[in-house]
């Protein structure tokens, strides 16, 4: 199962350049392992080209190095300290994508302008307020995570129903059930940010109708979701 696991980590981490989210090394992909409580992380500074499974490295709950001979991201105690606080994700992504960065350099969030967004979040992409000096000089990646998971309190924002946020004058992370899905809400928050400087641009500020919001959202997400394709017989 871990061995399953550090190949699509591997495979997600390579994903990230493959469609443009992270040049150079500048980005990280997870996985976790709920039964075992192991995360799989993409170690620090290895180019993605020349990323191999066994290069990924494991890592528990505390942030302890469980298997690998590599040192993990210097982001990994952001992604522990998400996985620890939304226990229904399976996978995390971090990036400095263009346009999402932009947003959070701004420490602008994403509104929902339109059905895109809509298909993809219930709402607005947070940011994060900058850190304070204290913050980033002692245990600044929990800290990271730690603002994040605050601001989601503060706002009363489902983690489940908005999959990504801005961390100010830093840049996105993206989470979803598995690795491959984080990587996808990645991409997809890159669009929508992308989306949303347009759109200003041409001079719109208000977000979409509550209503088309309520409607695009939950006909793919909701309960009685009717996007997609059903399994045979079902």
């Amino acid at each position: 199962m871990l061995e399953k696991l550090k190949e699509d980590v591997c495979r997600a981490n390579k994903m990230l350049a493959e469609l443009g989210l992270a040049v150079f090394t500048w980005g990280n992909a997870s996985g976790i392992d709920r039964k075992s409580g192991l995360v799989a992380i993409k170690p620090s500074g290895v180019p993605y080209d020349a990323l191999t499974p066994d290069d990924i490295v494991l890592l528990d709950l505390n942030g302890k190095k469980a298997e690998g001979n590599r040192n993990p991201s210097t982001d990994a105690p952001t992604h522990i300290h998400l996985y620890n606080s939304f226990p229904s994700i399976g996978g995390v992504v971090h990036t400095h994508s263009r346009w999402a960065t932009v947003r959070a350099q701004a420490g602008k969030p994403i509104p929902p302008y339109g059905t895109t967004h809509a298909d993809f979040a219930f709402g607005f992409i947070p940011c994060t307020r900058a850190l304070t000096k204290a913050q980033v000089e002692s245990d600044y990646e929990l800290n990271t995570g730690r603002s994040i998971t605050r601001l989601f309190g503060e706002l009363g924002i489902d983690y489940k129903e908005v999959p990504a946020a801005l961390a100010g004058s830093h840049g996105p992370f993206a989470w979803g059930g598995d690795c491959m899905e984080a990587v996808e809400h990645a991409a997809v928050l890159e669009e929508v940010a992308m989306l949303a400087w347009h759109t200003e641009a041409l001079g719109r500020t208000e977000p979409i109708e509550p209503y088309l919001l309520e409607k695009h959202y939950q006909r793919k997400h909701g309960p009685g979701a009717y996007y997609g394709q059903k399994e045979s017989g079902r």
